[in-house]
């Protein structure tokens, strides 16, 4: 008797860390996939900004061209 309440312990408490192991696992993949969907989102939005700074750029020296070539011809 005493060998058996031992034994099923033993196996509850196996059965616990099993599923307390399962439940650390799938936390940190939730961390990392939140990790990698703020990095992407990161990545996104400093292109959008590059993008939007080199158009700036270019209109700025279109401009410039423009007033550059109107004070040409006064």
């Amino acid at each position: 008797m005493l060998k058996s309440v031992k034994s099923r312990a033993e196996e509850q408490f196996a059965a616990t860390q099993k599923e307390s192991l399962k439940a650390v696992k799938q936390k940190e993949k939730a961390q990392l996939e939140t990790v990698e969907k703020v990095a992407k989102l990161r990545a996104l939005r400093l292109a959008v900004e590059a993008a939007e700074k080199e158009v700036a750029v270019k209109a700025e020296a279109a401009k410039a061209a423009k007033a550059a070539k109107k004070t040409k011809k006064a």
